[in-house]
C-alpha cells in the first residue's frame, strides 16, 4: 500500500465552509475527511494539523478549545500551533484606529514537517489540504530532492490556488459529500470518559 501522510492546514480548510455558511462542517472530523481523498492503493500513515489558538473572544475561543480536544482522541494525529500578530491599521481619511490580527507560522510549520517526513521517508505521497500558496516552495523541493514521492494539493470548498495545482503533481476539491460523511459524532468520548458536545452554533 501506498503510504500517505496528511498535512491539514486548518484555518484555510475553516474558511471555505465558513464563506459557504456550512457552519454544520466545523466539527470536522480532519482525519476521516482525509481518508475519504485516499485511491483504493493507498493508507493514511498519518495526519498533521496545523492551526492558531483563539485568544479572543471568549466564546469562539471556547468552540476551538472543544474542536481540538475532540481531534485529540484520534489516533496518529498531531496538532501543531502558530499564532497570532497583532497590529494597528490607521483609516487614511478618518485616522480611526483598529487592531487586526493575523496568522503567522502556519505555512512555515507545515513547510518544516513536510521536508522532515520526506528526509525520513515518512510518506510516499503528503496529501496537502491547502489552497495556501506560500507551501509552493517546499512542494517544489520535495520534487527536485526525492523524485519518487508526489504531493497532492486538495482543495477546501471555494479555495483554489492555480499555482498550487501546477506546482503539486496532481490536486483536488474536497466536495461537500466528503465533508459530510466525516464530521464528529454530536458527542465525542475522551478516553477518559469524558464527553465533548458539538457547540450549539455549529448545528
Amino acid at each position: 500500500m501506498e503510504r500517505v501522510t496528511a498535512y491539514i492546514d486548518g484555518y484555510n480548510l475553516y474558511y471555505g465552509p465558513r464563506e459557504k455558511q456550512w457552519k454544520w462542517f466545523y466539527w470536522l472530523n480532519v482525519q476521516a475527511m482525509a481518508r475519504r481523498l485516499l485511491r483504493t492503493n493507498q493508507t493514511l500513515v498519518s495526519t498533521k494539523y496545523f492551526t492558531t489558538i483563539v485568544k479572543h473572544p471568549e466564546d469562539r475561543r471556547q468552540r476551538q478549545a472543544v474542536f481540538l480536544e475532540a481531534l485529540r482522541t484520534l489516533t496518529d494525529l498531531q496538532i501543531y500551533y502558530g499564532h497570532f500578530l497583532s497590529e494597528t491599521v490607521i483609516c487614511r481619511r478618518c485616522g480611526h484606529q483598529h487592531e487586526t490580527h493575523h496568522e503567522k507560522m502556519t505555512d512555515v510549520n507545515i513547510a518544516v514537517e513536510l521536508m522532515t517526513d520526506a528526509f525520513q521517508d515518512q510518506f510516499d505521497t503528503a496529501l496537502l489540504v491547502s489552497a495556501d500558496s506560500d507551501l509552493i516552495g517546499p512542494i517544489q523541493a520535495v520534487r527536485r530532492l526525492f523524485p519518487r514521492k508526489r504531493v497532492v494539493a486538495a482543495f477546501p470548498p471555494a479555495r483554489f490556488s492555480s499555482a498550487l495545482s501546477q506546482t503539486a503533481h496532481a490536486y483536488i476539491h474536497i466536495a461537500r459529500n466528503v465533508l459530510s460523511k466525516s464530521v464528529f459524532p454530536n458527542e465525542v468520548v475522551k478516553p477518559d470518559g469524558y464527553i465533548l458536545h458539538r457547540p450549539a452554533e455549529w448545528r
